[in-house]
Formats: C-alpha cells, sequence, structure tokens
C-alpha cells in the first residue's frame, strides 16, 4: 500500500508495559497530527512491543517535524523507546550488488521504473561485468569490484567506502553470488536484505534446482532475509513458495525458482523502504 508523501512514520520498539498506545497517540493528538496508520504486536515471549504510526500534521497547520521529533524524546526516554521518525517523501538511498544472474535486479529495475519502489538507486555493485549494461541503460552508476581470495578484503573495504559516500541506507543482494565476511555483515546489520532459494541447508552447493529435482521435491521457494554472520540463517522477513510435481523437469525448476526469488525480494524490499520490518531477535515481525 502506498503512503502520501505528507506523511510520516514513527518505529516504534520497547519493553512492553501499559500505557504505550496511549502516550504515543496523545502526544501526536497534542501535536495537532492525525494518524491515518496504526499497528502494534506485544511479543509476550520477548517481552518487546512494536508500534508503526503513520501520520500527517491536521490540515491547515503548519507543522515543524524537528520540533516534533525533539518532543518526542520525553515520552520515549520515559518507556525506554528505540524510535525513528522518517519522513515519506524522502525516498531511501539503496545500493543493490548482482554477480551474473539478472532476474532479480531486472525485477527490481522494473518495479522501480513503475513506481512501486520508492527508492533512490546510489549504485549497482557487481563482482562480474556481465551486468553492466542494465545499469548503463537505466543512467545508474556501475561499480566492478572483481573478488578473489587475496582482494576480497580489500574490495570490501571498497564497498563500505563507496556505502558511506553515497550515503546509502539498505544494500539489496539481488542473487550476490558471494559470501560477505563476518565482519562486513556485522557493519551491515539490519540494512541488507539477500536472496536465496529456500533448499538451503538441504540442497547446497551447485546447481540446487538439479538436486531438488532429483530427489522429488513437490515444494520449491525463496527467502529473502538479512544477511548476518551466520550464512543464509538471517531474520526472515518473506518467503515465496509454490508446488511442483514429477511432471517439472529440472530446469522448470529453475524457472519457476527465478519468479518465486524475484517476488521474495521485491516484497522483502518493500516492507524495509516503508518501514513495516522489526527484527525481533533471530526473527521479524511485519506490518503489512
Amino acid at each position: 500500500m502506498s503512503i502520501d508523501p505528507d506523511h510520516f512514520i514513527f518505529k516504534i520498539s520497547c519493553p512492553a508495559t501499559s500505557g504505550i498506545v496511549a502516550a504515543v497517540t496523545s502526544f501526536l493528538a497534542d501535536n495537532r497530527c492525525y494518524i491515518s496508520e496504526l499497528a502494534q504486536f506485544d511479543d509476550e515471549e520477548t517481552g518487546q512491543f512494536f508500534m508503526r504510526a503513520v501520520f500527517r500534521f491536521n490540515s491547515g497547520v503548519e507543522g515543524d517535524i524537528d520540533a516534533l521529533r525533539l518532543g518526542f524524546n520525553e515520552v520515549a526516554n520515559g518507556l525506554n523507546m528505540d524510535w525513528q521518525l522518517h519522513a515519506v517523501a524522502k525516498p531511501m538511498r539503496v545500493l543493490i550488488m548482482v554477480s551474473k544472474f539478472d532476474h532479480c535486479l531486472t525485477d527490481l529495475l522494473y518495479r522501480h521504473h513503475k513506481g512501486e519502489m520508492d527508492m533512490q538507486i546510489t549504485a549497482i555493485v557487481s563482482n562480474h561485468l556481465e551486468l553492466r549494461h542494465m545499469a548503463e541503460r537505466e543512467g545508474i552508476r556501475f561499480i566492478y569490484l572483481p573478488v578473489t581470495k587475496d582482494t576480497k578484503a580489500q574490495q570490501e573495504a571498497a564497498l563500505l567506502k563507496i556505502i558511506d559516500e553515497t550515503e546509502t541506507e539498505l544494500v539489496v543482494l539481488a542473487r550476490y553470488m558471494q559470501i560477505l565476511s563476518d565482519d562486513l555483515c556485522k557493519q551491515l546489520s539490519g540494512r541488507a536484505i539477500n536472496i536465496h532459494h529456500s533448499f538451503l541447508p538441504g540442497f547446497k552447493g551447485a546447481k540446487p534446482y538439479h538436486q531438488a529435482h532429483q530427489r522429488g521435491v513437490k515444494l520449491i521457494g525463496a527467502t529473502a532475509h538479512y544477511v548476518t554472520s551466520d550464512l543464509d540463517e538471517g531474520p526472515i522477513i518473506e518467503q515465496e513458495v509454490q508446488r511442483v510435481d514429477h511432471a517439472y523437469k529440472a530446469d522448470d525448476l529453475v524457472s519457476i525458482g527465478r519468479d518465486t526469488e524475484t517476488v521474495a525480494l521485491s516484497k522483502a524490499v518493500k516492507y524495509h523502504l516503508q518501514h513495516r520490518v522489526f527484527i525481533n531477535r533471530e526473527k521479524t515481525v511485519i506490518f503489512r
């Protein structure tokens, strides 16, 4: 669901206690704001409370978002909140990383072109040159960072410098076929999304769809998750599945797999762009 550009988004998490909703909604009402969307979740297992509020200033009110941000500190401090306030009118700055497979990049660029992805693409980074033409066709900066065992640390340092210089807020690994170092994963914690086929860890290594075909799988899919130092085990944002049967050949599974990967990744990226995702230890809370 798209959000009008004159709106703002509160993302709040804190220890669960009484009065949180009242404190936030009363604060916004007192500051002459209208709440157009409100979602909340109390995780009784972790004792954490999560809230996402979409609001705007009332008609005719010349609101001061900086003053509102400053004033909310008192509310937040009293309830030990971890909070963020985002302006919908400011697109998130996104860097996309790819290798040779183009389906996820193609889908993201198409959705961005059609206005489904409210983001500003700062660059496309790749360890191969095959997809350079796609970036150049869109007028997007393409950066070639080939990776070998000997140059991995150097290239990751270059990547971090690019992220810093471009003020990138989100990194999307759109079938980037390199394992990130533990240090890089930590530095990108909560702001890097990866996509992989859901056969891991059952079908590791080369040609996972062919392995799945040989085992006669009945369900295939893809998982979009945040990147962590635990390979392909970060908090899951979105999963897409499709049922198959004995009549499907290995190439059919590869084709269907491409579809599930693009859908899962695009949904995950969109949720993140709209500030709908909260990391809750090893899991996520998502207000769709």
